[in-house]
């Protein structure tokens, strides 16, 4: 069984749109949206997956099987598949027989991770893409939560990883150095997204991050979902 966020209608939240962020900006998928997560960022934008001070657990979570899942996810008539969160890794064991039967039927499969749960081997035979997003300082996560050096290793050497990084400030560019030195990460497969929850603020800070990735050889990625519909859910 998968714990669900739960859409504001009731059913779960799965449904079929564009891939607003990374290397596959622009992508026709359907999204599954699994609830919990092990970090706590201060910014975060889907705070319902995870915060039970804020939000009611039984209302916005529901318990899906995998056999539900597989046909909601299947109805829309795309194979492209992104599992979002929340932290889908936390429920790894319970997603990885739903991502099997899906691969089986041509599904392509891309995961959205904060970088800190390292994946068992049968999801990383599974997954053609890993959209990584470790968190920086202005997440506001302590350190030894927010940094698996063990996992940050592990997708490293993963071809089909790429790692996407947050960042507001002109600070958060010396952290983001210091962890692609730490770990060799090449520039070419670093993303950097502007934190922004609104139109207004993701232009300003886009210009900003598109003249660093000039400079530096970072990729850049938008949030396509945010310029769409604003800060919705289920888009």
């Amino acid at each position: 069984m998968l714990k669900v966020s739960r859409q504001p209608d009731g059913r779960p939240e799965i449904f079929h749109s564009i891939q607003g962020e990374g290397v596959n900006a622009g992508r026709p998928a359907v999204f599954l949206r699994l609830a919990l997560c092990n970090l706590a960022c201060v910014w975060c934008d889907t705070r319902y997956t995870w915060d039970w001070e804020r939000f009611d657990q039984g209302r916005e979570v529901t318990t899906v099987s995998v056999d539900e899942a597989e046909r909601e996810i299947r109805r829309y008539r795309c194979r492209n598949l992104v599992v979002t969160g929340g932290e889908p890794l936390v429920q790894q064991k319970s997603l990885t027989p739903l991502l099997e039967c899906l691969k089986a039927r041509g599904f392509w499969i891309e995961i959205e991770t904060n970088g800190t749960i390292v994946p068992q081997k049968k999801l990383l035979a599974i997954a053609d893409h890993w959209s990584v997003s470790p968190k920086l300082e202005n997440s506001g996560n302590p350190r030894p939560s927010r940094e698996n050096p063990d996992a940050y290793r592990l997708f490293r050497d993963l071809t089909s990883a790429h790692f996407k990084y947050v960042l507001e400030k002109a600070d958060d560019l010396s952290e983001l150095r210091a962890l692609m030195h730490r770990y060799e990460i090449p520039s070419g497969r670093i993303i950097l997204m502007p934190q922004a929850q609104d139109r207004d603020t993701l232009l300003e800070r886009s210009r900003w991050l598109v003249d660093i990735c000039k400079s530096e050889g970072y990729l850049f990625s938008t949030r396509l979902q945010v310029l769409l519909w604003g800060n919705r859910r289920g888009v």
